[in-house]
């Protein structure tokens, strides 16, 4: 099972991890992106994702499959959520499952960091001072 998708609702973490929960894997992952109160330092009351959406979609296949083949079939389900979140809302949530732990462990942080580096998607911090500034996805780091 693979399967991925750039959203602008509210992700259901449950409802993904249950896409890959099978009785053939002994082991099953959930990764949860949330959005923190604090970044470099500065408050933050929110972030806002934006994406080249059809580049985003395709490069999000493609990891996918990529890491299915990597990690030997895992079943794995991401989804990234664009659009103006708020404290504690999810922004991406990748469900891992296969049957020995350490591939769905290591599957589910391969998937994330190649998607921070290799996904067009942006993401604008607003923060408690009125104002904002772009974050790179890479390296958490604001830019003016």
């Amino acid at each position: 099972m693979r399967r991925t998708a750039i959203v602008d609702r509210p992700l259901d973490a449950a409802g993904l991890l249950a896409e890959v929960v099978r009785p053939a894997n002994g082991a099953a992952v959930l990764f949860v992106g949330t959005v923190r109160e604090v970044n470099q330092g500065r408050d933050v009351t929110g972030i806002d994702y934006r994406a080249y959406v059809p580049m985003a979609e395709e490069e999000l296949a493609r990891l996918a499959e990529e890491a299915t083949q990597r990690f030997e079939s895992a079943d794995l389900v991401i989804e990234h959520r664009l659009g103006t979140l708020g404290l504690t809302e999810a922004s991406v949530v990748i469900a891992c499952a296969h049957p020995r732990r350490a591939a769905a462990f290591d599957c589910a942080r391969w998937a994330l960091e190649e998607l921070k580096r290799r996904l067009p998607i942006w993401k604008r911090e607003h923060y408690a001072e009125g104002d904002w500034g772009w974050v790179s996805a890479a390296v958490g780091e604001a830019t003016p």
